[in-house]
């Protein structure tokens, strides 16, 4: 949530900032800083001046003769009444007015570039040798093959958009989190499982239900439950009211979760296979950081994904996302793009992003600070999510023969299987 008083104070900078993420956002920041320019001050005023009066009445009442002190409280009763109202009117403003922060993203760090969608994107940097097979299919033909992978009767089980992972392919899930434990815990990360389900109150202060958000998150109504969509939303909570000392930051957690999207808005595209489904697990990095040190942590998260993806030894991208295409909490996001030689493109396979004290104010997560106490900035980063993580090992490890070699790094926790081949 964005700090109202400093909106207050900077309005011009939030304007600009916020106006950068499109069109839209712009018309809402430009709404709020009417409401809170033009409130209607003439009503604290007046709360002002009856409070006043009533206090010298108060005082003025015990000197008065009986029948004119009778009038006095009368009179007193209508200013009360009066003043009752102002104040209901009062909150009432404050409140529009936080719903309209509440709907405001994090403004856009002045070094994201400016756009309006994935295409404004820039590409950083490339990594790796991309394969020399000829004829490279895709994942789902090479996984289907050799029985890894079964969309079908998942879809008859659960509906579409689920998947079965069978025998190698769910043993290199495990892999996959061995090898990131080996890479990250010597990072000073420690290792979370923390709980699918969350407060709505929650969901709300990470600020996955602002915007178009609600629409992707699974709502149990009877309990007024979530189901977490990443890992990050039910870890960031987890200190939620507490303040850190200073020596004990940065604070990093790599978790370990099943996540669960409703797609919404992705009906028609990459409706078959196990890259947009409605339940996946997934391994994330997440950090509370001191506010002057979080651009360097987020560089540091994202220099660990790059380690995990070279140590896989496919070919990659990083991208960084222009201001149109962050996500609501975000500040600056970096992608990581596998490329998938059976398609023939670069597909997102994590990103790593700053949200800095946008989901710490409301969550009252705060550093001791010598004579004060700061809000901590808070940053996550895929460490992978499995599924789209074994989309590019099939692709980039797939042989002639229509066997799947295993990365060397998972061979140790695969008991030294180096081949994923048909059954005998």
């Amino acid at each position: 949530m964005i700090d109202a008083k400093d909106f207050q104070q900077r309005t011009d900078y939030y304007i600009q900032a916020i106006g950068r993420r499109g069109k839209r956002f712009a018309r809402e920041a430009q709404s709020l800083t009417s409401l809170l320019l033009h409130r209607d001050t003439t009503k604290q005023q007046e709360l002002e001046k009856l409070r006043a009066e009533i206090n010298t009445a108060s005082r003025l009442i015990p000197t008065l003769p009986a029948v004119e002190k009778k009038k006095k409280i009368s009179e007193l009763k209508k200013t009360s009444d009066r003043i009752t109202a102002l104040e209901s009117d009062v909150v009432q403003a404050s409140k529009t007015i936080d719903l309209q922060i509440r709907n405001l993203p994090n403004p856009p760090k002045e070094d994201v570039p400016d756009g309006d969608d994935a295409s404004h994107n820039k590409v950083l940097r490339e990594w790796g040798k991309k394969s020399d097979l000829k004829k490279p299919l895709d994942y789902l033909t090479v996984a289907e093959d050799l029985g890894i992978i079964d969309i079908k009767r998942a879809a008859k089980v659960s509906g579409s958009r689920f998947g079965y992972l069978l025998g190698p392919a769910a043993q290199l899930e495990f892999a996959l989190i061995q090898y990131a434990q080996s890479i990250l815990l010597r990072e000073n990360f420690t290792m979370v499982i923390p709980p699918v389900m969350i407060t709505s109150q929650n969901m709300a202060a990470m600020g996955y239900l602002a915007g178009a958000g609600g629409n992707e998150v699974y709502h149990l109504t009877e309990d007024d439950l979530y189901l977490v969509g990443t890992s990050e939303q039910s870890i960031g909570p987890m200190h939620r009211g507490e303040t850190f000392d200073e020596q004990a930051l940065p604070k990093r957690y790599l978790g370990f979760s099943t996540c669960f999207r409703r797609e919404a808005g992705s009906y028609g595209k990459d409706t078959k296979g196990i890259l947009r489904v409605h339940q996946f697990d997934k391994l994330e990095m997440f950090s509370f950081a001191l506010p002057e040190k979080s651009d360097e942590e987020q560089e540091f998260l994202l220099a660990m994904q790059e380690k995990l993806w070279q140590g896989l030894d496919i070919p990659y991208r990083v991208v960084k996302l222009c201001s149109g295409d962050l996500g609501f909490p975000s500040a600056r996001t970096y992608d990581i793009e596998a490329w998938l030689p059976g398609q023939g493109v670069y597909r997102e396979m994590g990103s790593t992003s700053t949200t800095t004290d946008y989901q710490s104010r409301e969550l009252a997560i705060r550093v001791q600070r010598q004579e004060k106490k700061e809000l901590v900035h808070m940053l996550n980063g895929t460490a992978f999510a499995i599924g789209r993580t074994l989309i590019a090992i099939i692709e980039n490890y797939q042989q002639a023969d229509g066997s799947v070699a295993i990365p060397k790094v998972l061979q140790t926790y695969l008991n030294g299987q180096r081949v994923i081949a048909k059954p005998d």
